[in-house]
């Protein structure tokens, strides 16, 4: 019988607040996604499905077990290193152009694999990329996947019809332009949103935030003009011309093109090459650290690794984690007055703002 303690909370996705846990058996840390019952639009069975659907891509985390506890559902998954947001603020929200295009491939080759496998992400964001640990420090993975859809039959390859009158899933500030008009979104989106995580990388910000508003409609509604009367070319003043082509280019996709990835790649490989760089992996946090004393870097880049034990929360027994029907989910006493604990706690927590499905933070 496997178990694992649940500790400190380490962040919220979409739909749920995320803990560090540890595996009691191995010792193994991982991260723990709690969800209440009670949620408006639950989508942690969702995203685990989705999970185990992306099983075995490279920066795809892994999901342990999945099961209903109480008054939570429960996903335990691989603990991951800090987000590209995190890094970014570690690194005084400026990342080098290496940096910038080293993320860049990576990226595009996590929504790609998305992609190949029937589904778009909807949320891209800084958020939603983290580095791993250890062996794995410099690779990306892309994590979040409650806003997920499937854009194409899996076997027909048919692609979802084009509709308009859409409300904005995701997050205002990197939302393709198409999302803020209301048309369905489909694998151009995911990419815009791409560039524009990146130009945010180089710039520090874009043009688009700070702007003020009375209410969240009417702040998405100033983010789709500024972005509108934005062209590529503005927005990306300053920087190499390959921004300003990647923006374009994906701002010129048709509703089911299929986007050129290894075109996107390859532009912004070469700028790496012509700028005297190579894809060495060394990012801007790495030196940063070496130049930081060892306490405030480490603290930064393991901010995932300081937890405190408390009580079991899951039990379950040794399975082949690919298979949800044959996971067993043994309850136990400790777990339940566990969750009480969690819940209680939370109730004393300081507000915060959550990421609902139409109201994603812009």
């Amino acid at each position: 019988e496997g178990k694992f303690r649940l500790g400190r909370k380490i962040g919220s996705g979409s739909f749920g607040d995320i803990y560090i846990g540890t595996n009691v058996q191995t010792g193994e840390e991982v991260a723990i996604k709690l969800e209440s019952i009670k949620s408006k639009h639950p989508q942690l069975l969702y995203e685990s499905k989705l999970y185990k659907i992306l099983a075995g891509g490279v920066g795809i985390p892994n999901v342990h077990w999945y099961g209903v506890e109480g008054d939570y559902n429960v996903m335990v998954i691989d603990l991951l290193g800090p987000s590209l947001e995190d890094l970014f603020s570690f690194c005084n929200r400026k990342f080098s152009l290496k940096t910038v295009l080293m993320l860049a491939d990576q990226m595009i080759n996590r929504v790609e694999y998305l992609h190949a496998k029937n589904f778009i992400h909807r949320d891209i964001k800084p958020d939603n990329f983290l580095i791993g640990v250890g062996r794995k420090a410099n690779q990306v993975n892309i994590i979040d996947f409650g806003l997920a859809k499937k854009y194409r039959d899996s076997k027909s390859y048919q692609h979802i019809a084009y509709r308009e009158g859409k409300a904005l899933t995701g997050t205002a500030r990197y939302a393709s332009i198409n999302t803020h008009l209301g048309i369905e979104q489909s694998r151009r989106d995911d990419l815009e949103a791409v560039g524009y995580v990146l130009v945010y990388f180089l710039r520090g910000s874009l043009p688009w935030q700070g702007l003020q508003a009375r209410t969240k409609l009417d702040k998405y509604e100033q983010i789709k003009r500024k972005k509108m009367e934005t062209h590529a070319e503005t927005l990306c003043r300053g920087l190499p011309q390959e921004f300003a082509t990647y923006i374009s280019y994906c701002r010129g996709l048709c509703f089911e093109e299929r986007p050129d990835y290894s075109y996107l790649r390859r532009i912004l490989s070469e700028l790496l090459t012509r700028e005297g760089h190579r894809n060495d992996m060394v990012f801007d946090w790495a030196v940063q650290q070496s130049t930081s004393t060892p306490s405030a870097s480490s603290s930064m880049l393991s901010p995932l690794s300081h937890c405190m034990p408390s009580t079991p929360v899951v039990s379950r027994t040794p399975v082949e984690t690919r298979d949800s029907s044959h996971i067993l989910l043994q309850s136990c006493r400790p777990l339940d007055s566990s969750l009480a604990m969690l819940q209680r706690s939370k109730d004393r927590q300081h507000a915060r703002e959550r990421d609902y499905y139409l109201l994603a933070t812009p």
